[in-house]
């Protein structure tokens, strides 16, 4: 009988490889003038754990994300917050030094980054500059549309 293969997740060390890269991402972030004030808890602790537990169900590790937070739905999660390419590259930098800090294997680091990667460039909402917008970091409801623009009689539609 063939053992069943080990997931991403238990390959690069498990809860613990997870821990760590999410608290150098956050090391960054705590002092970080864009991504900071993204996070209304005083506290970066919770915003730990809640990644924490994203990315290790998402890589193969236990669901607990999903049972405590439902559906992962992660564009809609970051719709609030002001996330243009400026956040993006500040996140995917800090990400960057976390990623190094962990010293995987190449095919796993790879692996890690590509998915990193592509998650930071879909979660951009807004291409407005840092500073235009809400102040605060968190999008008014006002600044997404509510519904589709009413249709021309011009248009034929």
């Amino acid at each position: 009988m063939t053992p069943a293969p080990m997931s991403f997740y238990e390959e690069i060390g498990g809860h613990d490889a997870f821990v760590r890269l999410v608290d150098a991402f956050y090391r960054g972030v705590a002092d970080d003038e864009v991504l900071r004030p993204m996070y209304p808890e005083e506290d970066l602790g919770p915003a730990r754990e809640r990644l924490t537990l994203f990315l290790e169900q998402y890589w193969g590790g236990p669901t607990t994300y999903s049972q405590q937070r439902g559906h992962p739905r992660l564009r809609m999660r970051h719709a609030p917050f002001h996330v243009n390419p400026e956040a993006r590259d500040r996140w995917l930098a800090h990400m960057r030094t976390a990623v190094d800090e962990l010293a995987l294997p190449p095919v796993h680091e790879a692996t890690l980054w590509d998915y990193l990667e592509r998650a930071a460039y879909a979660m951009v909402n807004t291409f407005e500059p840092t500073g235009i917008g809400p102040s605060a970091g968190a999008r008014s409801d006002s600044s997404l549309p509510l519904r589709a623009a009413p249709e021309s009689p011009a248009s034929g539609r």
